[in-house]
């Protein structure tokens, strides 16, 4: 993207500079201000001219959402807001009380939350059926774990003012087994969105589908959402309708909500 070339008659290449290299800086800046933290780094990469411009503070501010001030650490300086948005992708920050974590999604600047389980109403939660229980793998201080086979149903609600608006969001619930555990696939899940003007209901499913994380640990997606401003919570339900299969030895570290990927 540096150069274009022509080939001439006698096979000779001649280079000529590219329009957009003339551009102002600041004029370079705007453009990629309105693209996304992915396709700055593309830019960067493709080619040297525009570093200057596409790594400046106007570009990188604008991928840092209003409210970020509160998830920065106050012990750290920052020589670029290029900076601080990578450390705020890179690195947890945990909010009420350390019940949620909070980072920024590395392609997008969109937010992505996790509940913990402490910020989840579980059902039966008692010492005879769950135990809360602490682990080195768990990004949170305590997690719950299922003792005995029971109907259960766990719901959390999300306040949409934390995440990231007019974007699709998905839900995943994340957990771990021990022996004797039988899956989430006779689980069913429930959305519902809470706002001014509108109520809307997602059909329960069964889950089927599991995947393991980076971290270790699995994830079974519950669904999808679009932040509304007249949608102001998501409350999000998962239901045990089959009680013929065991439970036991189910780990929840919580439900993480983080912007869908484009297939």
């Amino acid at each position: 993207m540096e150069k274009d070339h022509v080939v001439e008659g006698r096979g000779e290449i001649l280079y000529k500079s590219s329009p957009f290299e003339a551009l102002p800086e600041e004029c370079i800046s705007h453009i990629y201000s309105l693209t996304s933290p992915r396709d700055a780094c593309v830019a960067v990469s493709l080619s040297k001219l525009f570093g200057p411009a596409v790594d400046s503070d106007s570009v990188w501010e604008k991928f840092l959402l209003p409210g970020h001030q509160s998830l920065i650490p106050k012990s750290r300086i920052f020589s670029s807001k290029k900076e601080l948005y990578f450390v705020l992708c890179n690195n947890l920050v945990y909010i009420q009380d350390g019940g949620k974590s909070v980072c920024l999604d590395k392609e997008s600047g969109k937010t992505c939350v996790m509940l913990s389980a402490k910020q989840l109403e579980i059902t039966f939660d008692s010492h005879y059926f769950w135990q809360w229980i602490s682990i080195p793998e768990s990004r949170f201080d305590q997690v719950p774990e299922l003792l005995v086979e029971v109907p259960f149903k766990i719901s959390g609600v999300m306040s949409t003012q934390t995440l990231s608006p007019k974007t699709c969001y998905s839900a995943y619930i994340v957990y771990k087994t021990r022996d004797r555990f039988h899956g989430l696939k006779h689980i069913g899940v429930g959305f519902i969105g809470q706002g001014t003007r509108v109520t809307k209901r997602w059909e329960r499913k069964n889950l089927t589908k599991l995947e393991e994380r980076e971290d270790g640990w699995m994830e079974t997606e519950l669904g999808e959402f679009f932040t509304e401003f007249d949608c102001e919570e998501i409350v999000l339900s998962i239901i045990e309708i089959d009680y013929a299969y065991w439970k036991r030895g189910l780990i929840i570290q919580g439900i993480d909500i983080r912007p869908t990927k484009s297939p």
